[in-house]
């Protein structure tokens, strides 16, 4: 059965643009899934070590079979093959992948956490994601509508003007 997944994509090195766009194509063939939507690309303030370079942010929807840990699996490969380094926390990097959101579950565990357990901090993240879907109810039973009412927009700038959408 095919589960609708929100995944973040973010990159402040090596043409953060370009890294996701690349990320886009390569998710649009992820093995077990479709790709739905994908948000505007944000330019955004860093949140971190002082001094880095501004990230390109977006926020792209799937339907997949995969697991929330075999989903995982398969980011974490996606960000490696983009040259991802896991030295600092909060630090540059070519490509970030994140899951979201998995449907209407709640996982918590050493590896996995989802709902995100920053999202509903991060205006970085509630932008893009209220681009592609902001009537959602969050399995915690928040509306994204709401949310989104109470965020600001600073440090959040839309690059692109167009949605790549397709089913």
């Amino acid at each position: 059965m095919f589960v609708t997944s929100y995944i973040a994509l973010g990159s402040n090195l090596d043409e953060p643009e370009r890294q996701l766009h690349r990320a886009n194509t390569t998710l649009k063939s992820l093995p077990g899934s479709h790709f739905l939507k994908a948000s505007h690309f944000y330019r955004t303030d860093p949140v971190g070590p002082v001094g880095q370079p501004d990230y390109v942010n977006a926020v792209v929807a799937i339907e997949t079979v995969l697991s929330p840990i075999a989903l995982l699996d398969a980011l974490q490969a996606i960000e490696n093959d983009h040259g991802r380094v896991r030295s600092l926390r909060w630090g540059a990097r070519a490509l970030d992948l994140d899951i979201l959101l998995y449907g209407n579950e709640i996982i918590e565990t050493e590896r996995l956490t989802i709902p995100h357990k920053e999202m509903l901090w991060r205006n970085f993240v509630l932008i893009p994601l209220a681009d592609i879907a902001l009537d959602i109810t969050l399995p915690t039973g928040q509306s994204l509508k709401n949310i989104i009412q109470d965020i600001n927009g600073n440090g959040v700038e839309r690059l692109s003007d167009c949605l790549i959408m397709e089913k």
